[in-house]
């Protein structure tokens, strides 16, 4: 089995914190047309095994290779959203207002955040047509860290924020 299949089977966490309704055919052509950008299929198959909601524990960060405001070595994909409109539940279809009120970039798409950080699809160099890369926007610092060129390679690098933790004897981090 592909590394991206492994993951997807095993993406989502326990609950339905952010969970929206099951994803159908009409609902991901009218999001593309609300948000303007074509969304990246393997999104789409992440999104079918469920709309949005909590990320397992063995996928809730992804490596960085510069420290950010949220850690030295990884950001947080404690959950992501998905395409719906469940009251009080934020979705992918509120990135435009989210972009307007935190000053993002645009075009971008919200995948995850909290104001202050989010991880986005990327579309400033692809167009809204295009492969979108995947992008931590840190506004506390005003910095823009690349994660991967694609949301399939993204996907396939998350790994356990648990591995991040210093577990070590004598103090010293351990990435295993």
């Amino acid at each position: 089995m592909a590394r991206f299949d492994v993951v997807k089977a095993t993406f989502w966490g326990e609950g339905v914190y952010g969970v929206q309704p099951p994803l159908t055919d009409a609902v991901v052509q009218d999001a593309e047309n609300r948000l303007g950008v074509r969304l990246p299929a393997s999104l789409l198959e992440i999104l079918r095994v469920q709309n949005g909601g909590l990320v397992a524990e063995l996928s809730n960060a992804f490596p960085t290779d510069v420290p950010t405001s949220w850690s030295e070595n990884h950001v947080p994909l404690d959950d992501m959203m998905g395409i719906g409109r469940r009251n009080d539940r934020l979705s992918l279809l509120d990135s435009p207002y989210l972009v307007e009120e935190w000053g993002l970039p645009s075009p971008v798409v919200l995948l995850s955040g909290d104001g202050h950080c989010w991880i986005a699809l990327d579309y400033r160099a692809c167009g809204e047509s295009g492969e979108p890369s995947v992008t931590w926007f840190d506004l506390d610092t005003d910095t823009e860290l690349p994660l991967a060129t694609d949301f399939q390679t993204f996907v396939e690098r998350l790994t356990a924020a648990a591995s991040f933790d210093l577990d070590d004897a004598d103090g010293s981090r351990s990435a295993s």
